[in-house]
């Protein structure tokens, strides 16, 4: 059995001897991180035209059997770039990007940045009002759509009014006719230069590259602003300094390329040294090792349910035959850490902290356990009324920061060096700060999150705050369900909030519904159809408890603290409760051997 190291003085120190042998590799990342100045001409188009130039017939991009080298991919972007300049895409102008994991989103995206124009990268479980809400923050002036996400964008294109030609459509088979009210993509591309083009060159690292959507602490989908410098300080300082990637390593990416641990944390570090990208379609519990051997893969990149997931399925005699040596993700908890790193002989688990919108990042570089990792940079953890979820202050006015062991909410300060990009919503981005921390005039960013001080600057994540939970590798905004539940015509009020299920990551949805009618008169069942057409299936909440009335404070904020305490557990809570178990698209009272069932875990949720 693997033995845990603590973060203490001796394993820390042993951890940062064990960099010694990647010194070199260490200080040129610290010098590529020194001198990228936000003026600086370096942007994600012009690494990989370096790229393209320096190792041509390298494999950039592998693909379900396809094979891009450095050379082709920079040709197929350069290919988008013609095309959206032909139609006057120009700088800072916005693309959207409905595409799903494949290489035509890397190649779209690419494009995009070469022209200093912003891709948004639409989540792929959005539609309806949401996916109306995403485009209409951003205002691109072009979409590209992929035929997997034809649909959901023909429903609401009529609500779309920014974009000024017909949305580009692109075929996944090639077989696909182009739908009505679209240009077909694949034949402009095919009559598009791949000579890299003029705008690349002017491009700036503290242009933004592309839009990434977060939920956020409240509300619907804030579009975070992701710029060129913060793509490229992610490759260094993941693929140099963390997973210290060669030439020939092999990076497995089976997340969402709409997320950041996909686009930036697993392309980024690639790019950025030159090796390999395996791209998956999607992440498969079943085949993910057999992935990982076929494409030769030395890395990956995860997230915690990922980890779960794998742990799930039946022990095999190959689990630790492969070529993996490190992996880099966030999420992971400590009760599976352990076991996963045995089980799948993984050396080094380069655990990380770190917010779309947020100023800097933790990073476990001393490869000890159960820990999100240091940072060298100003941040700090204080203390959270947890009645009002808001930082406690004391007689002076100032914030109080937490004793070492202990949890709180973790902020980080705003400065020249650490700046704040925020989201495309001015107001949005203001709620996020604080001012007056611990002196005058000084500024804080709010992560949001409850984080355990771990001493020697490292932390281990805790728990979300306020009105955003996880769920299924998501941010489920509380807000934006509340709002779907309260659209039924029998809800009086609704309130949402995570709840922690045995044997798994996360927290599940669970909504408190103060019906108009009678508790046994309300139509459940209509209400599971409104809540399953209107939300993404993450979103979805897992639990329903019925309440005659819901407890409110002096001010009418849901108090939300009791209900999260109590949970789906029936023997304290004496009003109704339903479930809707994994695949069965309908809600079911709760009942004794249901419960017992979920509280061991022998439900897969």
């Amino acid at each position: 059995m693997l033995k845990e190291r603590p973060v203490n003085f001796k394993n820390t120190l042993k951890g940062a001897m064990g960099l010694l042998p990647h010194v070199p590799q260490l200080i040129k990342g610290g010098i590529a991180l020194a001198t990228a100045k936000p003026e600086s001409h370096k942007s994600l188009g012009s690494l990989l035209e370096d790229q393209a130039q320096k190792t041509p017939n390298h494999a950039a991009l592998l693909f379900e059997g396809q094979r891009y080298s450095y050379s082709e991919m920079n040709g197929e972007a350069n290919r988008y770039s013609r095309v959206l300049m032909d139609r006057g895409i120009k700088s800072g102008d916005v693309v959207a990007v409905l595409l799903e994991n494949r290489p035509e989103t890397l190649f779209a995206v690419a494009g995009i940045a070469k022209l200093g124009a912003i891709a948004a990268m639409i989540n792929s479980n959005q539609d309806g009002d949401v996916l109306v809400h995403s485009l209409s923050l951003v205002k691109p002036k072009a979409c590209i759509v992929g035929a997997e996400r034809r649909k959901a964008y023909q429903d609401i294109a009529d609500q779309i009014d920014s974009v000024e030609d017909l949305p580009l459509f692109l075929p996944l088979t090639g077989k696909e006719r182009t739908p009505a009210a679209f240009d077909n993509m694949e034949k402009l591309l095919d009559a598009a230069s791949t000579a890299n083009p003029p705008t690349t060159a002017s491009v700036q690292m503290q242009d933004p590259c592309f839009y990434i959507y977060t939920s956020g602490t409240t509300g619907l989908p804030k579009a975070s602003i992701m710029t060129h410098q913060r793509w490229v300080l992610a490759g260094i300082g993941m693929g140099n300094s963390m997973l210290r990637l060669q030439s020939d390593d092999v990076f497995y990416c089976c997340l969402p390329l709409y997320h950041n641990n996909g686009l930036s944390v697993s392309w980024a570090s690639v790019l950025g040294t030159g090796a390999t990208l395996a791209l998956a379609k999607k992440f498969s519990a079943s085949n993910f090792w057999k992935d990982i051997d076929r494409h030769g893969a030395t890395s990956f990149c995860y997230i915690g349910e990922l980890c779960r997931y794998l742990l799930n399925q039946p022990e095999q005699p190959s689990d630790n035959q492969h070529g993996v040596r490190m992996v880099v993700g966030n999420g992971l908890r400590p009760d599976v850490w352990m076991e996963f790193k045995e089980r799948f002989a993984i050396e080094h688990i380069a655990e990380f902290y770190g917010a779309s919108e947020g100023t800097l990042a933790f990073v476990n570089m001393f490869n000890l356990d159960k820990t999100a990792g240091y940072c060298p940079l100003p941040y700090a953890i204080v203390d959270v009324d947890t009645v009002t979820e808001e930082p406690s202050r004391n007689n002076k006015g100032w914030m109080t920061k937490v004793k070492r062991g202990s949890i709180g909410l973790l902020i980080t300060e705003v400065t020249e060096r650490t700046p704040y990009y925020g989201y495309t919503d001015d107001e949005a981005s203001a709620k996020k700060l604080f001012h007056g921390v611990f002196k005058k005039g000084d500024c804080w960013f709010n992560t949001g999150d409850l984080v355990k001080d771990q001493g020697f600057k490292h932390i281990a994540f805790a728990d979300r705050l306020g009105d955003t939970f996880r769920w299924k590798g998501e941010n489920v905004s509380t807000t934006q369900v509340e709002a779907v539940a309260n659209s039924h015509p029998q809800v009086e009020d609704a309130v949402v909030y995570g709840v922690a299920i045995p044997g798994t990551d996360g927290k599940a949805g669970m909504a408190s519904i103060t019906p108009n009618v009678a508790l046994n008169d309300l139509d459940i069942e209509n209400l599971g159809n409104l809540l399953q057409d209107k939300l993404a299936k993450y979103a979805l909440p897992v639990f329903i408890r019925l309440r005659p009335t819901q407890d409110v404070t002096g001010t009418f904020k849901h108090q939300k603290a009791q209900l999260k305490k109590e949970g789906f557990n029936i023997d304290i809570v004496d009003e109704p409760i339903f479930v809707m178990r994994p695949g069965s698209g309908r809600y079911e009272l709760l009942k004794d051997e249901l419960y017992t069932e979920i509280e061991a875990g022998k439900i897969g949720f």
